[in-house]
């Protein structure tokens, strides 16, 4: 597993099982079936899977912490594949397409997680108060970091549930909460990675520039150079810099954009393989084919057709 950052122990660090159920059974309360729910909070999600897919989801993932109360979950990005569980959370620090897969779930105890998106102005405000003295140097970029999940981020998290229930504790203290979170994060061993979403000069946050310019317009033809000016670096620099984040290469990454995209659309009632491929931007038909075939292992129309089956089956369950 790839990312790890193992936390040193602390003392006087509780169990973590009572707090686990009680987060598990909140998520429960506001997922009562498969899906992913955005709660009263903006941002907030309650996510449950009873059963694990074979298939990987193709999801673009934006800054967000992720938590899971039970079950496991792993995140393939180009070829580093990242796992967590109620021992460990994830972060993503950039908007990163992944292909994610629940890789412990059944009905009786179905996948149950916990998201939280990252804003980087709220991360920036409280990075001033976890380091007065200034942000020390940080050499690793990457878009993605598994740690341990401390007792102390479970029961913010839960706290925040609970208040979910409340129409204005929710508006009210759920801010504090979610301030409180964040502030943990950056405390943990992996705080100062986490700092850099909210660092604006950082390197990080200069791929994020060119990060949401490419998911803007992916369907545009798209020149290094000019990426990098955005990223006011040179186009070297950024190309090295852009690869440490994503793990992959700028127009990788807009391959990836537009695959996803164009799968989305077939989805959709009434869109042919050669429409969608021209709404993403390929301008050859054979080409998006061939690209799709090795991207998601099947032809546009036989993977869209199992798509739509694997639906249609799971509707009967």
């Amino acid at each position: 597993m790839k990312g790890l950052d193992n936390a040193p122990s602390r003392t006087g660090e509780v169990s973590r099982e009572p707090v686990l159920a009680r987060l598990a059974s909140l998520i429960a309360a506001y997922a009562p079936h498969d899906g992913s729910f955005e709660l009263r909070i903006p941002g907030v999600y309650a996510i449950r899977r009873s059963r694990i897919h074979k298939d990987l989801a193709h999801v673009v993932q934006r800054p967000a912490l992720c938590l899971v109360a039970q079950g496991a979950k792993s995140v393939l990005v180009g070829r580093d594949v990242y796992e967590y569980d109620p021992s460990h959370l994830i972060v993503f620090s950039v908007d990163m397409p992944v292909a994610a897969q629940v890789i412990r779930a059944t009905p009786a105890e179905p996948y149950m997680g916990f998201r939280l998106d990252l804003d980087p102005k709220t991360v920036s405000r409280l990075v001033l108060s976890v380091y007065p003295n200034g942000l020390p140097a940080v050499h690793d970029s990457r878009a993605i970091y598994v740690s341990q999940a401390s007792s102390g981020i479970l029961n913010a998290a839960t706290r925040l549930l609970e208040l979910m229930a409340e129409p204005r504790d929710a508006e009210l203290i759920a801010p504090l909460v979610i301030d409180e979170i964040i502030i943990r994060l950056l405390r943990s061993p992996i705080g100062m990675r986490v700092a850099q979403i909210g660092v604006a000069d950082s390197g990080l946050q200069a791929v994020a520039k060119a990060v949401s310019w490419l998911c803007t317009n992916f369907s545009h033809p798209v020149r290094v150079d000019e990426l990098a000016k955005l990223a006011n670096m040179s186009a070297s620099s950024f190309h090295r810099h852009f690869k440490s984040v994503t793990s992959m290469s700028p127009l990788r990454y807009q391959k990836v954009l537009r695959l996803q995209e164009a799968r989305r659309l077939m989805l959709s009632p009434h869109m042919d393989a050669g429409t969608a491929s021209r709404n993403v931007g390929y301008l050859s038909a054979s080409q998006f084919s061939r690209e799709y075939g090795r991207f998601f292992g099947k032809a546009p129309a036989k993977d869209v057709m199992r798509l739509r089956e694997q639906v249609g089956a799971a509707a009967y369950e």
